[in-house]
């Protein structure tokens, strides 16, 4: 199989054009999934709706023009939440519109596609992962939302495995997830990230504090961080894959090893 990548000025658009050619007869679509994570405080979600219908068109002109068999385009692993009941205010909710309006273009399109939603993607190539260990190193709290509200993450090198393996036409026509399988909240999550690069006691911004928050976290990212997942792990999984990194400290240790 050869691939041919639209997004790859994105974390994971790097990650998997490092071993893909100029074209391919699969094409693999990440356009916004700089979006796709918690390690920012929410301004990657700023002018989303545009930038994400935009790339997400480009990605079914250029699956066309290269002749590509079929096209795999990165999705939000969150949205299952919403389709489960969660109600989402704005303006995260015009985020979630556009992000299944993008699906809705793929599924519909003139190349045979399929939908993989991605867990909130953490791992080495994280620049925002980066900022928080030099925020950690000069004691500044963080946004960490409720310890109850749990969300499934999935490291960047099994992300960009899982939209490998989706592109095969057994998969035409689905919606697929690839997620660690394990449920964490965020608070839990940088709090094992904080220990790891020598913050034992990290600080939390108060919820109370949200008023004032608000100056440097986005309302976007206060929505996430409150957005619990069900305890159920998403399904379908994309078939033939499991994640190398099952266990989110497993991750973050790789994470640290491959920074040092």
């Amino acid at each position: 199989m050869t691939v041919s990548i639209t997004g790859t000025r994105s974390e994971l658009g790097r990650i998997l054009a490092r071993g893909a050619g100029a074209a391919g007869d699969v094409h693999i679509g990440v356009a916004g999934q700089q979006a796709n994570t918690l390690l920012h405080d929410g301004h990657a979600w700023k002018d989303f709706a545009r930038t994400s219908l935009a790339g997400t068109r480009r990605a079914l002109r250029s699956a066309k023009a290269d002749g590509a068999s079929m096209l795999v385009h990165a999705s939000f692993a969150f949205v299952h939440a919403v389709e489960r009941g969660a109600v989402v205010a704005e303006p995260l909710r015009s985020c979630i519109d556009a992000i299944r309006e993008c699906e809705a273009l793929v599924l519909s399109g003139p190349v045979p596609a399929c939908v993989v939603r991605l867990g909130y993607l953490y791992g080495p190539e994280s620049a925002d992962l980066r900022a928080y260990r030099a925020a950690f190193g000069l004691g500044r709290p963080y946004w960490s939302g409720s310890a109850r509200a749990l969300q499934y993450h999935v490291h960047q090198f099994d992300a960009a495995a899982a939209l490998l393996a989706a592109g095969t036409p057994r998969n035409v026509g689905r919606t697929l997830y690839a997620t660690d399988g394990h449920a964490v909240s965020f608070t839990k999550f940088m709090d094992a990230f904080a220990h790891r690069v020598g913050r034992r006691t990290p600080l939390h911004l108060p919820l109370f504090s949200k008023p004032l928050a608000k100056v440097i976290v986005r309302e976007e990212h206060m929505q996430q961080t409150a957005l619990p997942m069900p305890r159920r792990a998403p399904v379908p999984r994309v078939p033939r894959w499991t994640p190398k990194f099952q266990d989110y400290r497993q991750g973050l240790d790789q994470v640290i090893e491959a920074w040092t």
